[in-house]
């Protein structure tokens, strides 16, 4: 996997995260703030909770991204099938370009029907209900199984890659590039005063989106029309 794409990736999930992530996972989040951590405990204490639970999401995406890299190669076998299931990760990138802009409405498709399953609420009560240091790496795995455009996207890309270690690269590292927006959302007491920064990164974040869908697609199709190439060359 090349670096630039790693580059791109982390530049993505790093920019995109100050707007979908929050707004997807910012009620979760402002919730487990409120009610899990008590407020005298200290600053250490406090970050150490926030940092666990994104420790427990980004567990979670490696896991699916290993999951879905072993798939993809068990899945594809010729060229033909290689290219198009990149040019399917291009063009589900530029969905989620689209969606960044407010063209679109399909990153937030599933994450309500899933949220409202039995397992999830019974789940979820029961952690919010602990206090452990370990409930709070627990929710943060729950809450990394919500449906979320970015995870289609990059589980697409984990897919292609048709290798269990690089998918799971790509998953965690599209983590551990969210951290950042979700840490600072569970220290800030608001973000009202960040509302054009978080515009700012959002519009860049739907540009770099859609560019690297059609580099993907792109790809998929040098992929197809080079019998020479291997999938691993496109990454």
């Amino acid at each position: 996997m090349e670096s630039v794409n790693l580059l791109t990736i982390i530049s993505i999930a790093f920019l995109g995260s100050f707007g979908h992530c929050i707004g997807m996972c910012g009620g979760i989040v402002m919730a487990y703030s409120n009610i899990k951590i008590d407020p005298a405990s200290t600053k250490v204490s406090k970050s150490i909770a926030h940092l666990l639970y994104s420790l427990g999401r980004v567990s979670t995406y490696s896991i699916l991204g290993a999951v879905f890299g072993y798939l993809g190669g068990v899945v594809v076998f010729s060229n033909t099938a290689n290219g198009v299931l990149l040019i399917i990760a291009g063009v589900a990138m530029i969905v989620a370009g689209l969606s960044l802009m407010g063209k679109m409405k399909s990153l937030s498709i599933g994450g309500k029907s899933f949220s409202d399953t039995k397992f999830y609420k019974n789940s979820f009560t029961k952690i919010m209900n602990s206090k452990s240091n370990m409930s709070f790496y627990l929710l943060g795995m729950l809450n990394g199984l919500l449906p979320c455009g970015f995870v289609y996207f990059f589980a697409i890309t984990a897919a292609s890659t048709a290798d269990p270690l690089y998918g799971a690269l790509v998953m965690a590292v599209f983590g551990l590039s969210t951290i950042p927006a979700m840490f600072g959302l569970g220290t800030l007491s608001s973000l009202n005063l960040a509302t054009n920064f978080r515009n700012m990164l959002v519009s860049l974040a739907s540009i770099a989106v859609l560019f690297y869908g059609v580099f993907t697609i792109y790809n998929g199709y040098d992929y197809i029309t080079n019998p020479q190439k291997t999938l691993r060359d496109c990454h």
